[in-house]
């Protein structure tokens, strides 16, 4: 994790445990959200006109995948139950290293299921909360892959020529991971930038994401939220008053 800040244990749930996962997607994939706005930069802005053209705010990239947002899930989902699961967190602070892991408190994005029909893709991005577990509940019957270079910023640093590179077709530091249903992986998607090519087969590509942090209280910004999932609460709003953030990143 601290070279490549990507790990992944095989075949980690049942079929059974599996298989309620997915039948709750299955059941809300109907009101997964897909945002309007199809073309995005790697901070999932709208840009920097302070900033050159060939400035990674100013690149963007084809973003048409859809999530299904925490708040759908009911108090006594197989997901939900999941992710507050205290023996979970354990688990994940002990493979992460860490002393204590918190629940991402953000009530829309904290635990979502990211949605790639067929011809759709997440491109190129930064994630808001630091560490993530991913369960891939299904897979797509062909693309889907995920891409990723580990650590390229940094806490302090941006690094934006590294991102330049990647975003001009420079793939000598990219890796790939093919995954499958019932994998579990860990993921630093704060600080490694990473993508899902596009779906190029006949079925969905169906993937948990449970997001965790360091810190107590850490919520996505209200920005970020709307624009990815098409809603806000009112702790986005005190949020925003408070600026409780873990680094000055530009997200």
């Amino acid at each position: 994790m601290s070279t490549d800040g990507c790990a992944v244990i095989r075949k980690l749930f049942s079929k059974g445990g599996l298989n309620a996962l997915l039948s709750e997607a299955h059941e809300l994939s109907e009101q997964a959200y897909y945002s309007p706005k199809k073309q995005c930069n790697v901070y999932l802005g709208d840009g920097n006109p302070a900033m050159t053209e060939d400035n990674p705010q100013n690149i963007f990239l084809e973003r048409s995948n859809g999530f299904i947002t925490a708040d759908l899930f009911g108090e006594e989902s197989a997901s939900r139950r999941l992710y507050y699961w205290e023996p979970l967190k354990r688990f994940l602070a002990d493979c992460l290293e860490k002393e204590e892991l918190f629940i991402y408190e953000d009530p829309v994005s904290n635990m979502i299921v990211n949605v790639a029909k067929p011809g759709q893709r997440f491109n190129w991005h930064f994630d808001t909360n630091e560490f993530t577990i991913t369960i891939l509940l299904q897979a797509a019957e062909s693309g889907g892959i995920f891409e990723y270079v580990p650590n390229l910023r940094s806490r302090d640093n941006e690094c934006i020529e590294e991102v330049k590179k990647v975003l001009s077709g420079d793939h000598n530091m990219v890796k790939q991971l093919e995954l499958k249903a019932g994998d579990l992986q860990f993921f630093f998607g704060r600080f490694s930038l990473h993508q899902v090519s596009e779906n190029t087969g006949n079925t969905d590509r169906l993937l948990l994401i449970q997001s965790f942090a360091e810190k107590p209280g850490m919520i996505g910004s209200m920005y970020r939220v709307q624009d990815l999932y098409g809603k806000t609460a009112e702790i986005h709003i005190e949020h925003e008053q408070n600026k409780n953030r873990a680094d000055n990143l530009l997200d």
